[in-house]
């Protein structure tokens, strides 16, 4: 007999089982430890209202703690028959403790047990996704210091426009990023609201202590009124969603670039061979399928807000089965970005570049602006000196003089590269990451 929460005096057709059971257990494989320590919360508090023995506690919480490190080991499953992830480890309690393993859900909901177990999994996937986006800001910084005296040409309609230098091409996806932590910060403050005690929308006729499992799990506040705490499944995943594909963005535009420059019609940067892959007949192959696959799957990731949106956005308040749905494209796609980024971090630091790029004089147009403004600042009326510039260019007389001085902020000469490292620093910083963890730990190792 499949184990169910809410089993009474009949049992579902195979058929319908199927179908509304779906992927539900693989997904929920990775909510297990965060459910575990959601239960710990819950029935720390219910000790505390009168609803469990200390001595009960005690035993549960032993019991959960096992369960817990099962789940870091890996070992934890799933097992034939039991529905979800709160079944199983309401199963594992029950055979270790009997009737005590029964009384942990009291005063909740699987709605509300889902819910928090979402939100501690977003908010441990964000903190690792927040460090890995770090970690590549970090060597694009390096990068752009490293390279920052190296022109290049900079485009405009995919046509040569003005001179550029890979330390600007480097800084400006590190700035990119900067902006792109803005968001998560804004889905971690989202996600770090406690919604348990909500139950399944209205809350308990039980004397909850809310504030005590805000408190316990690290959580900023708990989200106050108890329809919205439901409300929250879906928006929550959306908006995390939103802040990913911002993240994604970036990594797509640096993979495209990468892409254009290491072939050989532009040749400015290239990858060691060890690096590359080969082509089944043409022996002289050495493709940037690293950068194709990070710009592929970014784009993918990209995409996500649109999938949530369309799942959850024309339900009315309260839960529907729908939104179940929204973890089998949710929550494997923090596995998706993080390996992204960490590939991107891997390989922008053993990417080779050109030094030598203007040598070739096809790019020598893109200096026509630096001697228009040349003459300007010699006094000749702007109009006049882009005239005179541009009809040497038309008769092939241009000459062009590659010592530029560029000086104001974010320019070549003037990258600001550490104006935007004490950028990202502070809003790293206004994570706070430190609150969640200790609430955790000290909750595993002794509530």
């Amino acid at each position: 007999m499949a184990q169910k929460l809410w089993s009474k005096n009949f049992e579902m057709t195979a058929e319908i089982e199927r179908f509304t059971v779906g992927r539900d257990r693989d997904m929920d494989l990775y909510l297990a430890p965060y459910d575990v320590l959601g239960s710990m919360a819950h029935i720390t508090m219910l000790e505390t209202i009168g609803l469990l023995e200390k001595q009960e506690l005690e035993q549960l919480l032993d019991a959960l703690r096992d369960i817990y490190h099962q789940c870091e080991r890996g070992e934890f499953v799933i097992e034939e028959g039991v529905e979800d992830v709160h079944s199983q480890v309401e199963l594992l309690l029950t055979r270790r403790l009997g009737d005590v393993g029964k009384k942990i859900h009291s005063g909740r909901s699987r709605n509300d047990q889902v819910l928090v177990d979402l939100k501690l999994f977003i908010r441990h996937e964000l903190k690792e996704v927040v460090m890995l986006v770090n970690q590549l800001f970090q060597a694009l910084q390096r990068r752009s210091e490293e390279t920052k005296h190296v022109l290049m040409p900079g485009y405009t309609h995919l046509q040569v426009a003005m001179p550029s230098s890979f330390g600007l091409w480097f800084g400006a996806h590190a700035e990119s990023l900067c902006d792109d932590v803005l968001l998560l910060q804004a889905a971690y403050r989202q996600t770090n609201r406690n919604p348990l005690g909500s139950a399944a929308g209205y809350g308990s006729s039980f004397p909850l202590n809310r504030q005590l499992t805000t408190d316990l799990l690290g959580f900023d506040t708990m989200a106050y009124n108890v329809v919205y705490a439901q409300m929250g499944r879906g928006k929550t995943e959306r908006n995390v969603a939103f802040a990913m594909a911002s993240v994604a963005g970036t990594l797509s535009k640096l993979a495209y670039d990468a892409c254009l420059f290491c072939s050989q019609n532009f040749g400015f940067v290239r990858l060691p061979k060890e690096c590359t892959t080969g082509s089944s007949i043409m022996p002289h192959k050495k493709n940037p399928d690293v950068f194709e696959l990070i710009r592929g799957k970014s784009n993918k990731l990209q995409a996500l807000p649109q999938q949530v949106t369309l799942i959850m956005n024309n339900l009315p308040t309260g839960y529907f089965r729908d939104l179940q749905i929204i973890k089998e494209t949710f929550l494997p796609a923090f596995d998706e970005l993080k390996d992204c980024l960490a590939m991107a971090c891997y390989i922008v630091e053993r990417m080779e570049i050109n030094e030598h790029i203007l040598d070739n004089p096809m790019y020598d147009p893109m200096f026509s602006v630096e001697e228009v403004n040349r003459l300007a600042a010699s006094g000749v009326p702007f109009r006049d000196a882009y005239r005179q510039v541009g009809l040497a260019i038309e008769a092939g007389d241009f000459q062009a003089n590659h010592d530029i001085h560029h000086t104001h902020e974010g320019s070549i000469g003037n990258l600001c590269n550490e104006q935007i490292a004490d950028l990202m620093q502070q809003r790293l910083a206004d994570f706070n990451f430190s609150y969640a963890e200790q609430a955790i730990q000290k909750l595993i190792r002794h509530t």
